[in-house]
């Protein structure tokens, strides 16, 4: 994957968070995708201390439903110093399950049928966590949940 340029601002990281698993993304500001993946959770510090090493992330969006507090927990014992901001997953998955598909046509008859017949063969996590980066850039945050100042060394600020 390419890495951005010392003059452009450095891409943000997108996590969509699951009980088990979680897609990432990493994004720059003109949107261009530069990596994806689904991981266990229990890897997720370890990859974002990856990503900031390789990109120097500063930004993390996060899916404001199932998992963003277990997401924000592990965040904050991992010490890292980011703005974490989190974004509406409304109807996130269904939009990325779309877009997997879109990518993925299939083989065979199955290229024949519509989308919205279509099964993905395999998680699409870090779709997911694409559509919430562009919800990001739309300026498109969470109104679930409240804004509040993070504490100490951990994070800037945290919308949970």
């Amino acid at each position: 994957m390419m890495k951005p340029s010392l003059n452009s601002s450095p891409p943000l990281l997108a996590v969509d968070p699951g009980r088990e698993k979680c897609g990432m993304a990493v994004v720059t500001l003109a949107r261009q995708v530069l990596e994806r993946e689904i991981l266990p959770l229990e890897m997720l510090t370890m990859r974002v201390a990856h990503y900031i090493g390789r990109y120097g992330i500063d930004t993390i969006v996060v899916g404001d439903r199932t998992g963003a507090k277990d997401v924000r927990e592990l965040l904050r014992r991992g010490g890292f110093q980011l703005e974490i901001i989190f974004v509406d997953e409304d109807r996130s998955s269904e939009l990325g399950r779309r877009r997997y598909l879109q990518d993925h046509p299939g083989r065979g008859w199955a290229r024949l049928l519509p989308i919205t017949l279509r099964v993905p063969d395999q998680p699409f996590d870090d779709y997911v966590a694409v559509i919430l980066a562009e919800r990001y850039l739309d300026g498109r945050r969470s109104t679930r949940l409240r804004r509040q100042r993070g504490g100490g060394q951990v994070s800037r600020k945290i919308s949970l």
